[in-house]
């Protein structure tokens, strides 16, 4: 899998969030989009995981399929994709349980763990029959965590991943990262380092902002 994108070029009304961004997203390989408040990482991710369109330029997803590279189509991305990011909600009125075997409906998990793994892995097996509205901000955390890394998908973005999470959380994000993060291509929208310490490329968007 490799996500290209060739000056592509994102703007609202009058004002660019990026432009003339060329670059290659390699399949088993670390990303962090770094910039201010504000800058425009979180639209960046959005159109790098096909919810957003770009304003000029080109993206494409291509993957290989019998030793040929074939292109995904745009509307087919989702499938391929996995998302942490603060504006994305659980559904609080179920339980961790009942969540995740919801959402491997549309989204299975990888096949190498079950449901009561994942719990397990994540540290809330005491807390697996509790609705997650009575979890506190970092247990729910845990939650976004989860049902995206353990995705089986080709493209991870993690925007602001580590979010209301104490040390612990720190630890079990970056061992997740690297127990279930391999082949694939993760990338994180951060101004954090030790949320992208372990990312082999950095991109700082105030790289594209002019023309």
């Amino acid at each position: 899998m490799q996500i290209a994108l060739d000056t592509a070029g994102k703007k609202f009304n009058r004002d660019w969030i990026f432009r003339n961004f060329s670059y290659h997203f390699q399949q088993g390989k670390s990303y962090a989009i770094t910039g201010p408040n504000g800058s425009g990482k979180s639209t960046i991710l959005q159109v790098l995981g096909g919810s957003m369109g770009v304003s000029t330029g080109k993206i494409e997803w291509k993957t290989e399929r019998n030793n040929n590279q074939v292109t995904i189509e745009h509307e087919n991305i989702h499938k391929q994709v996995a998302i942490v990011a603060p504006y994305l909600e659980v559904i609080e009125e179920m339980t961790i349980k009942e969540f995740l075997h919801f959402h491997q409906t549309f989204k299975p998990f990888t096949s190498s763990v079950t449901i009561n793994d994942i719990i397990q892995v994540i540290g809330l097996e005491k807390a697996a029959d509790k609705q997650i509205r009575f979890y506190s901000s970092g247990m729910k955390q845990r939650v976004k965590l989860a049902q995206a890394i353990f995705a089986d998908v080709s493209i991870l973005l993690l925007d602001e991943p580590c979010t209301n999470l104490d040390t612990n959380g720190y630890k079990l994000y970056h061992q997740l990262i690297a127990d279930y993060g391999k082949n694939k291509i993760i990338i994180v929208s951060s101004n954090d380092i030790n949320e992208y310490s372990f990312c082999e490329e950095q991109i700082n968007i105030m790289d594209y902002k002019t023309a």
